[in-house]
């Protein structure tokens, strides 16, 4: 069994919503070419080419407050998770979990929609992404979402987001040969594990799950340079102090990378799919495709040709799924 535990969609309500909108980012147009993520049937078909295969739901990129004004993005929310609510509702055997969709342009909002979509619609975790309109993720404010998820104990998906705004070059203007997305999306999702395992988040709240995106973003390559680099934090640095960062952790700065999740949507047979694996470990590593961004089969693929015994094979295409979602796929 395939539990596809981050794969993205749009509600029916959603889309017309957007529409309405009349939304202009670039990746807001590319799902209107992007089928499988609207139209259900020919989603369906696309699942059927996998025996036994599930997936857990989310909105796609781009966040909800990047294009909103905050009553819109209020408003936005709740008809995602109403709608996503209602797909887990009407489609059991093939979405048994939905992720909850928040309207980040300020926090007490998103709390409140958190709540509701945790307690009234059964949503399994939160959907946060690496950057908020530009401000870190890391940044205090938003530190209740995280104290949330830990005392629901449930996940946050964490998604990398960066647009073509963040130029390659400071002569330029903006990101060329989509850059911000091949190699932008893991640097985010990098920086954003980084920091806040030097903010002390890990610290605070110790049992708190947070699922990576694509593989843990560059971290599992760069094992070494980050543990023997940053070992000298601050030596770099004349605009801060960070003399006293690592020591304010309670453990060695490098283990906490390991208590990240980390997800298979690597697209497909790669070389980052066993440097993610002997990073994070087999408890560690989550089935995911990102369909329909990412095409099912070749994912499935790439776990069925590594052969794996049948224990190991078991707990990171379902098992790691259910301890994470509290839900039992037998």
């Amino acid at each position: 069994m395939f539990i596809d535990i981050y794969t993205h969609i749009l509600p029916p309500k959603v889309a017309s919503a957007l529409e309405a909108m009349g939304g202009n980012l670039g990746i807001a147009k590319r799902m209107k070419t992007v089928r499988n993520v609207w139209d259900f049937e020919s989603r369906f078909r696309a699942m059927d080419e996998v025996k036994d295969y599930r997936q857990i739901i989310s909105l796609p990129n781009p966040p909800i407050e990047a294009f909103t004004t905050p009553a819109q993005a209020i408003e936005l929310a709740q008809v995602a998770n109403d709608g996503m609510a209602e797909l887990v509702s009407r489609h059991p055997d093939r979405f048994p979990a939905f992720v909850a969709a928040l309207p980040m342009h300020a926090v007490e909002p998103s709390l409140a929609e958190a709540k509701r979509a945790i307690d009234q619609l059964g949503a399994k975790g939160i959907q946060l992404f690496t950057n908020v309109n530009g401000e870190p993720i890391d940044d205090k404010k938003y530190e209740p979402l995280f104290a949330l998820a830990a005392q629901y104990d449930l996940p946050v998906w964490l998604h990398p987001t960066r647009t073509s705004d963040f130029p390659d070059y400071t002569s330029e203007k903006f990101s060329r040969y989509e850059m911000w997305w091949c190699f932008g999306w893991p640097y985010e999702t990098s920086v954003a594990m980084a920091r806040l395992v030097l903010t002390g988040l890990l610290d605070r709240y110790p049992k708190i799950k947070i699922i990576t995106h694509h593989g843990g973003g560059m971290i599992p390559f760069f094992d070494k340079r980050i543990e023997n680099g940053l070992a000298s934090l601050g030596g770099r640095t004349k605009e801060e102090d960070y003399s006293g960062v690592l020591k304010s952790l309670k453990r060695p700065f490098m283990d906490y990378f390991h208590d990240f999740y980390a997800d298979t949507a690597l697209f497909g047979d790669s070389l980052g799919l066993d440097c993610a694996l002997k990073f994070f470990g087999t408890d560690k590593l989550v089935f995911a495709s990102d369909s329909p961004f990412g095409p099912i089969k070749l994912h499935t693929d790439a776990i069925e040709k590594r052969e794996f015994e049948r224990g190991v094979y078991d707990t990171i295409t379902r098992r790691n799924a259910e301890k994470l979602l509290k839900m039992s796929f037998a």
